[in-house]
């Protein structure tokens, strides 16, 4: 069944309930104890920080410590001020739980919940509004527990005109649950962004020869080319050109032409009209025009690792690098700037990397820095090898980033910092060795 023309007015037989509506604002605002006005979150302290490896000139920074601090801190540099491209976050999810990294070392504390998670995440959120460029985008990744609360306050800090999606990634395979539940397979990604001006690089799949002789059923004989046939009309009703006759005929009752009169002639003359028998005109759209199957809001093809052969770092609940390729390709260009503050085991900086984008990374757990600078050492490992006993010697894939890309970034500390961090810069030192 399609979709009932959407109108402002009642026209039909009977009754209808009718509404007030108010005058002021529809906006819809989240209030809680301890919420902090905008004003005074931009007033934190920036970080002071210093430089433990590398060089001042890095295009790439990774830091370590609260990223809350050094979010200010960025705020003051005007080569980032405005100017990052695209945030995408994997805060944590309020599940109030400690993480290990598979080498049984602490990873990260996942406690807050409730209002202090929601002013936690905010306040950051608004940092990074502060950061995006007037053409950039915002990644945010959360599951069940607290994704309709972040959505309220992306909404307060981003303007809800600015939502996108809210994207529905399949995390895993079905579950096979003993309590008297749906199996939860799926987390979301709520993608907003500064704008209505903003980078978008449309994401496709290729067609599959199936599936494209599905959709495009027919052949021209004069060309052998493969199309399929489509409305030229669309609905709603306009009193312009497109609302006009054209070759004798109206458009559908509450609907409008989806081109002139003018370019549907022009387009009839090559031959890109089908006329059916009953002279109903439809307009044929070309499989060899097409990019690829537009990418939907539904994203069944990023699990996390599933098996003993997927590669992975150990860090935990790191995230599907092709999830964060599409990301990255879609709301960026090369040479633009992407930033992680909750960088955790590395995956998008290291995407950026690779697709020629400079990036900035924060993470306050010592074994995220660690795992980030074996991952730009090593690369991934096979889940399996996790598994090895200790006494056995891993096999590294090589290095995906090459000795430039390595050596292109610089490490910063936030101050006082813990001298675990000098241990891991030995240890990062030794594996380029």
């Amino acid at each position: 069944m399609s979709p009932g023309v959407s109108k402002k007015k009642w026209n039909g037989n009977g009754s209808s309930v009718q509404m007030e509506v108010p005058t002021t604002s529809l906006d819809v605002s989240l209030y809680y104890e301890g919420k902090r006005d905008a004003t005074e979150i931009l007033a934190t302290p920036p970080a002071s920080t210093r430089l433990i490896w590398g060089d001042e000139k890095a295009e790439n920074l990774l830091f370590y410590g609260d990223n809350l601090p050094i979010l200010s801190l960025l705020l003051q540099d005007q080569s980032l001020f405005g100017k990052v491209r695209l945030v995408y976050i994997d805060p944590p999810f309020a599940t109030r739980s400690v993480y290990k990294s598979r080498s049984q070392r602490d990873a990260y504390q996942d406690l807050l919940s409730g209002a202090h998670y929601i002013e936690f995440l905010r306040q950051r959120l608004i940092f990074l509004r502060e950061l995006l460029a007037d053409d950039g985008s915002i990644y945010v990744h959360l599951d069940e527990h607290m994704a309709f609360y972040i959505k309220v306050i992306m909404d307060e800090i981003f303007g809800k005109t600015n939502f996108r999606n809210w994207i529905t990634r399949k995390k895993c395979n079905p579950k096979n649950y003993t309590r008297k539940t749906y199996g939860n397979i799926s987390d979301y990604i709520l993608f907003y962004t500064k704008s209505d001006n903003y980078v978008w690089n449309r994401p496709v799949q290729e067609w599959t020869e199936e599936a494209a002789r599905k959709e495009y059923q027919y052949v021209e004989q004069e060309t052998g080319r493969r199309y399929k046939k489509v409305p030229i009309h669309a609905p709603g009703i306009r009193n312009g050109e497109t609302g006009k006759p054209w070759r004798g005929m109206l458009p559908p009752p509450g609907k409008h032409w989806q081109f002139t009169p003018q370019t549907l002639d022009e387009m009839d003359a090559r031959g890109e009209i089908y006329w059916s028998p009953t002279g109903n005109p439809r307009r044929k759209v070309y499989l060899d025009e097409s990019m690829g199957v537009p990418v939907q809001d539904i994203w069944l093809n990023f699990m996390d690792a599933h098996n003993q052969n997927v590669r992975i770092t150990g860090y935990p609940t790191e995230k599907n690098p092709d999830l964060l390729a599409q990301i990255v390709r879609a709301s960026s260009n090369a040479g633009d700037i992407v930033l992680d503050c909750f960088s955790g085991s590395g995956t998008t900086l290291e995407v950026a990397s690779r697709l020629g984008r400079r990036w900035v990374g924060i993470d306050n757990s010592p074994e995220a820095i660690r795992t980030t600078l074996y991952r730009f050492a090593h690369g991934t490992e096979p889940m399996g090898d996790f598994v090895v006993k200790h006494n056995q010697k891993r096999k590294h894939e090589q290095p995906r980033l090459s000795l430039f890309h390595i050596t292109d970034f610089a490490l910063h500390a936030i101050e006082p910092y813990t001298g675990d961090i000098d241990e891991i810069v030995a240890e990062w030192e030794g594996w380029l060795h």
